[in-house]
């Protein structure tokens, strides 16, 4: 039975552009997302960029997208993109 305070889980899928792939970036954004709750995946893609799926209530997306425009130390990120998705009821962070 859900209370009156439950916040309905979201899903966003983010792309970041820059220098993220060979950086720790996808291994970065797993700790980030795991601290704030969050499930999904971190995927290096072909034309150099990160895809990030994640999936938690809408503050800890709005966190998760504020630290994917920086990444970690070792990162440049230079844009990120954001939508909406369908929520594939995906648990746990992974990265591939």
């Amino acid at each position: 039975m859900s209370g009156l305070h439950d916040t309905p889980r979201q899903c966003r899928r983010f792309l970041v552009w820059g220098k993220v792939q060979g950086v720790w970036f996808r291994e970065s954004t797993r700790r980030e997302a795991e601290r704030l709750g969050l499930a999904g995946s971190a995927t290096n893609l072909a034309d150099g960029s990160v895809e990030v799926v994640a999936a938690g209530t809408q503050a800890d997306l709005l966190a998760l997208a504020n630290w994917l425009r920086c990444g970690p130390p070792t990162a440049r990120v230079d844009q990120v993109t954001e939508e909406m998705i369908e929520d594939p009821g995906i648990k746990g962070f992974s990265t591939f």
